[in-house]
């Protein structure tokens, strides 16, 4: 199975937060969109569709922790690392992705498709792929 198995079942849409958005803002459209993380573009960069960075509620969290009520009004830039996205593309496997996310230690990958983002997985969504394919290898009957 491969990633882009699991983009089409998933809404089209991805949330994105810019690196100039403070902590607030990134964790209001987290909680409004039921989800743990926000893919970061550059305001810099504003041709193409190429993310820098995740954004995630651990996130969120050791801004509290690090700077109190303050950490609310820190960029979102304070809180990433840009140096390297750790990324896969749709025709990855889920084995290779699920790799990406034990040794980067993230449970989220944004998918790139040709220099654009197409998507993001979850460590969550592999997991769930992964019961399904065995449940269904399960249900089938030895012939």
């Amino acid at each position: 199975m491969q990633v882009g198995d699991i983009l089409r079942k998933k809404a089209a849409r991805v949330a994105t937060v810019r690196m100039n958005e403070t902590v607030a803002i990134a964790a209001q459209l987290m909680r409004s969109g039921n989800i743990s993380a926000l893919v970061v573009k550059d305001v810099v960069r504003t041709e193409g569709n190429t993310p820098v960075g995740m954004f995630t509620e651990r996130d969120v969290v050791r801004a509290i922790a690090e700077h109190g009520a303050a950490g609310a009004s820190m960029k979102v830039s304070q809180l990433i690392s840009v140096q390297q996205l750790v990324s896969c593309s749709p025709v990855d496997t889920l084995e290779h992705a699920r790799h990406l996310m034990n040794r980067h230690h993230i449970r989220h990958l944004p998918v790139i498709d040709n220099y654009s983002l197409i998507g993001v997985v979850s460590i969550r969504d592999i997991a769930t792929a992964f019961d399904e394919a065995a449940s269904q290898r399960q249900c089938v009957p030895a012939a």
